[in-house]
């Protein structure tokens, strides 16, 4: 399968993770129906491309799929998470249709324009070529790693991705972050090597509908704030946070399952506690606050690095990082 970006002008292929960061950080980083009956799309006989379970003409994924070729004619743009989106809405067009829907409750309006969005910032911003960008070791070496973890305790999954975010490896905050547009494109070449080891592009179990169960597809989140002072609020931290995370929410729709902050002091974690009087349950269910970093492995399994109570190697070498010099 092709995962190259396209523009629909192009010949369309077949089908083809933030922020080192401070006290505030640590807070905006938590603020992120089936009829069945009449087939939509199925598989043709013979061929290996996976089929989706049949769809009532009323279901909200076959109103969604019906838009597309209007969709993907605005946004002059077809590729999301490294798959090529078809009018005709084959399996992996619809994986992806699927997690838009579920982001939305199944509101089709708000899915459609969240999708138009995402598919206008992907053409401009081209975050497939940022994952093979090299990237200045001295702004960003030992930030972020990628890691497949086995026997996740209660996950539908033989194994789980996980990133890190290690915001204690920052060592100048200026050259970090000052250039905002570096850093972002450093951060989006991350969660694109995240979704890339989540291997959708060769998937062949369908999602769910919104409320039916759990997204397959999805990696987990750590962040680390060991050695990190949750006293100072760097203004250039936070605004390249703040961006960040709006970017992530906007364009990057049900890819995180769970979010695990680690190492925070145990007298931060009233701030924790305040901010799950005001989210919804949905949201607080995702999180996970934990006062020291070998307390992950309750959590996440035997699989998770040794610094965090596992039995794996060091982060750096189990871990893969994007693409740095030298």
């Amino acid at each position: 399968m092709d995962t190259q970006p396209s523009t629909l002008t192009d010949k369309t292929p077949t089908s083809a993770v933030p922020n080192a960061a401070e006290p505030d950080v640590a807070a905006s980083n938590v603020a992120e129906d089936s009829g069945v009956t009449e087939a939509v799309h199925t598989a043709a006989p013979g061929s290996n491309e996976p089929s989706w379970p049949a769809l009532s003409e009323g279901h909200p994924l076959a109103k969604l799929t019906a838009q597309l070729p209007d969709i993907l004619r605005e946004a002059d743009y077809a590729e999301v998470y490294g798959i090529t989106l078809q009018p005709d809405a084959p399996f992996h067009t619809k994986l992806i249709l699927q997690k838009y829907l579920r982001a939305n409750q199944n509101d089709l309006a708000k899915a459609r324009e969240q999708l138009l969005a995402t598919l206008k910032w992907r053409r401009e911003f081209q975050p497939l070529k940022a994952v093979e960008e090299v990237f200045s070791r001295k702004r960003f070496g030992g930030l972020g790693y990628v890691c497949v973890v086995d026997g996740v305790p209660g996950s539908v999954n033989g194994r789980d991705v996980v990133t890190f975010n290690i915001y204690g490896a920052v060592k100048d905050n200026k050259a970090t972050f000052g250039d905002l547009e570096g850093f972002l494109r450093w951060r989006v070449a991350l969660m694109e090597l995240t979704l890339q080891k989540l291997s959708l592009t060769t998937a062949t179990t369908p999602i769910p509908d919104y409320g039916a169960g759990p997204d397959p597809y999805q990696a987990i989140q750590v962040h680390d704030y060991l050695q990190v002072s949750f006293l100072r609020q760097d203004p250039v931290v936070k605004t390249a946070t703040r961006k960040t995370i709006d970017t992530f929410s906007r364009y990057y729709p049900e890819t995180l399952s769970r979010k695990f902050f680690v190492n925070v002091p145990v007298i931060m974690g009233w701030m924790f506690s305040a901010m799950k009087m005001v989210l919804s349950k949905e949201t607080v269910k995702k999180f996970t606050v934990l006062s020291y970093g070998n307390q992950l492995a309750g959590e996440l399994g035997s699989g998770v690095p040794g610094a965090y109570g596992g039995k794996a190697g060091a982060l750096e070498g189990v871990g893969e990082a994007v693409k740095l010099e030298g």
